[in-house]
């Protein structure tokens, strides 16, 4: 057995598993030790710091005091005994973002030499509440934490979060910050956070935050800048645009990026235009809503920012082709907050390559890339708010045709991901009509697991927006169907808040369409998200109305995943109970149960659904104390997986049978189980359950006083940790 497992192949487990089973012969503890020194882990990821963020602007003037106010109160909390935090306030566009990039480019990166982290919580942020949990998710992730071991709960991903980054100098960047909480919960421990805001918070003032605030350029700075775009422009004229432009650099930037497009005309027609008020708007709605967007209090008086601002890009907007002036306006009319070129099309643009060409050039729109995500584009908040004012000028059938589109090609797309990420499962809905080739623009959208997973992650924000809006158009199978696509990714990323949230929009719509079948699904996913989030009471409530559904919905296989989730809930109960008793009378609960959707699925039949069902049943019994009942279970179980090939259960089952041959007091065969585990799962890459096997196989050479097996497991339960981005751990004890 000492070579098996140790070149990640999928022959490994028969062998392993003979050990434990029938008369065969168990491995003696020297070879058990040498197999798990033996185990391969995947390669360490790159030892790169993230540097996560906005790139710096080559042109970049008349900051001087700020960039100074900003250096010197990092490097006075820098050099403290704990983290700090830096608020930097202004109006909306007004250069907040660019002054950190600058700052941190110049010289903050020297004093955070472990890594820059960045988020935008507009993009996170529901009804006025930020998704903390999802921010706390792509921390993790970009400070090589593996995807296996980001826990669920925010609490969970806090307190790692704090353990990961305890001996890390980091610069936390975050945008948008509205209330001192959202900024608390993502200070470092021993770094600094530097929020841009639209308003000061004088809570995080009272903590101790140096606040830098970021006004409009006056007329000298203003002045300097537009000649650094405009090196021939005359003092006076220049002085004209920035009094236009309210000093606002965004507005600046734009009104000089549309004029160097268009070499004829001069600066004078720039400001001949914006003084005429040519392409501006007598909506003091329009003007009002953008002031508000800006945060400028709703300001709406002659010569104020949001005015200026509105004028610029009114101005800028009219001169672009007619082709990227109708992009700008479906850009006005998606929901969520990026989009990519694919989304754009199936939207109704043309030519869209060169209409974001000129949105990107004229400072319109910025592009957002990644090196593991689809390039995207987005408009800046302020245009953004312009763009929105200007879509609700638009034929309401034809905004209502943009967003049509829009949906139908998230509901495909996330489908054709679904089908990717989570295979051959069980759906209530039909496969897409149109292949997945037909949705982009050129190539396709995603290839494979990890690449769907990654593209779904990538349009999270943006699911969420579309749900929402084919719930408002009254678009009832496509929010069920978006929500019962999406449980590919809310479970595998564990974006649970999303699920709760989009799950009750499912529910609705499924009542709307008189489809108890995927009322019961949504009901069931939702349960599930509260089940693992620990809200129990609201995962059985969820179940109880789904069960008075069940003889409405026809597929017995939905009587499956609900008693299944019954059962977990139970043992979850069970694992609380205080008395030996009550926990026993839980884990008969489970049970039954868990044999419920075991018949569910032999009726149709299902093999994956029986294999599962099994393996749970076995954990109800162990959690019973019936140990050899739990062992007869998963040798069937097991043998139904090598049968059909559900090899990625094989480790699962394997965990449980080490439990319950510990329980009868055979050791050897625990050991052996556990190490038949761990071999699986080191070979499916199931990181997760190879972390479970070697802790259990630890506890159990303990047990057995195996002192080679003992330290072999515990280096590589530390080395696997290191490589999935933990810290070692504490020497676990049974």
């Amino acid at each position: 057995m000492s070579g098996l497992g140790t070149d990640g192949g999928g022959t490994a487990h028969n062998a392993a598993y003979n050990t434990v089973s029938g008369d065969a012969v168990i491995v003696g503890p020297v070879l058990m030790a040498q197999h798990i020194e033996g185990l391969q882990l995947p390669a360490p990821p790159p030892d790169v710091p993230p540097s996560q963020g906005p790139m710096p602007s080559r042109v970049f003037v008349n900051r001087t005091k700020e960039l100074a106010d900003l250096r010197d109160a990092a490097l006075s909390l820098a050099a403290g005994p704990g983290p700090g935090v830096v608020l930097v306030v202004g109006v909306g566009g007004v250069g907040k973002t660019q002054l950190v990039a600058q700052a941190v480019r110049r010289e903050l990166h020297q004093l955070f030499p472990d890594g820059q982290l960045h988020v935008d919580l507009a993009d996170h942020r529901r009804d006025g509440v930020v998704d903390l949990t999802a921010v706390l998710g792509e921390f993790l992730r970009a400070l090589k934490v593996h995807k296996d071991y980001v826990p669920a709960g925010v609490a969970e991903r806090t307190a790692l979060f704090r353990s990961v980054a305890a001996t890390l100098r980091l610069l936390v960047k975050v945008d948008d910050v509205q209330h001192a909480p959202e900024a608390r919960a993502l200070v470092p421990p021993r770094g600094l956070l530097v929020a841009t805001g639209r308003r000061v918070l004088p809570s995080l003032l009272m903590d101790g935050a140096a606040l830098i605030d970021v006004a409009p350029l006056d007329e000298t700075a203003g002045t300097e800048l537009v000649r650094r775009w405009h090196a021939d422009a005359d003092g006076g004229t220049a002085a004209d645009v920035v009094r236009l432009c309210a000093g606002h650099p965004l507005a600046l930037r734009a009104a000089l990026e549309w004029l160097a497009a268009r070499p004829q005309l001069t600066l004078h027609d720039v400001v001949r235009d914006l003084t005429a008020g040519r392409y501006g708007t007598d909506d003091d709605g329009v003007r009002e809503a953008m002031a508000v967007a800006m945060g400028t209090g709703g300001e709406t008086e002659e010569g104020g920012v949001g005015e200026a601002v509105d004028a610029v890009l009114d101005s800028v907007v009219a001169g672009v082709a007619g082709h990227t002036r109708h992009l700008y306006d479906l850009l006005g009319v998606l929901p969520g907050t990026t989009a990519t070129a694919d989304l754009l099309a199936a939207a109704g643009a043309t030519r869209v390559d060169e209409g974001l060409g000129e949105l990107l050039s004229c400072r319109l729109a910025v592009l957002v890339e990644s090196s593991d995500r689809p390039r995207r584009y987005r408009l800046h908040d302020v245009v953004r708010a312009h763009a929105r004012l200007r879509a609700r000028a638009l034929p309401e059938e034809r905004r209502r045709a943009v967003l049509r589109r829009v949906v139908d090609f998230y509901a495909d797309a996330a489908a054709h991901g679904d089908a990717l990420v989570l295979g051959d499962r069980f759906r209530i809905q039909p496969p897409p009509v149109r292949p997945l080739s037909e949705l982009a623009v050129r190539g396709t959208l995603f290839t494979g697991r990890a690449d769907a997973l990654e593209w779904l992650d990538a349009e999270r924000v943006n699911f969420r927006a579309a749900i929402r809006v084919a719930a408002d158009e009254g678009r009832h199978e496509q929010v069920w169907r978006l929500c019962e696509s999406l449980w590919a990714l809310y479970h595998s990323r564990k974006h649970l808040a999303d699920c709760v949230e989009s799950g009750r929009l499912g529910i609705e719509a499924a009542q709307h369409e008189a489809r108890p079948d995927a009322e019961v699904r949504m009901r069931n996913q939702v349960a599930r998200a509260a089940y693992e989030l620990g809200d129990l009471d609201r995962a059985e409530a969820q179940l109880d109305a789904a069960v008075g559904l069940l003889g409405l919905a026809g597929d017995p296989r939905l009587s499956g995943v609900v008693q299944e989730s019954r059962g977990l809930i139970a043992l979850a109960r069970g694992r609380s109970e205080e008395s030996p008793g009550a926990a026993y009378e839980r884990a008969e609960e489970a049970r039954q149960h868990f044999e419920d959707a075991l018949t569910a699925n032999r009726a149709v039949p299902d093999p994956h659904g029986i294999v599962v069902q099994s393996y749970n049943v076995a954990q109800a019994l162990v959690a019973g104390e019936r140990w050899a009942d739990a062992v007869d279970v998963l040798d069937a179980a097991a043998e139904t997986a090598r049968t059909t090939g559900d090899e990625p259960m094989l480790p699962r089952i394997d965990l449980v049978r080490a439990h319950a041959f510990a329980g009868l007091g055979s050791l050897d065969r625990a050991v052996a189980a556990a190490g038949a585990a761990a071999d699986a799962a080191a070979g499916l890459r199931q990181f997760a359950k190879l972390d479970q096997a070697l802790e259990l196989l630890t506890a159990l050479a303990d047990r057995v006083e195996d002192r080679p097996l003992r330290a072999a497991c515990e280096e590589k339960l530390s080395a696997l940790r290191r490589t999935m981005g933990l810290r070692p751990p504490a020497a676990p004890t049974a």
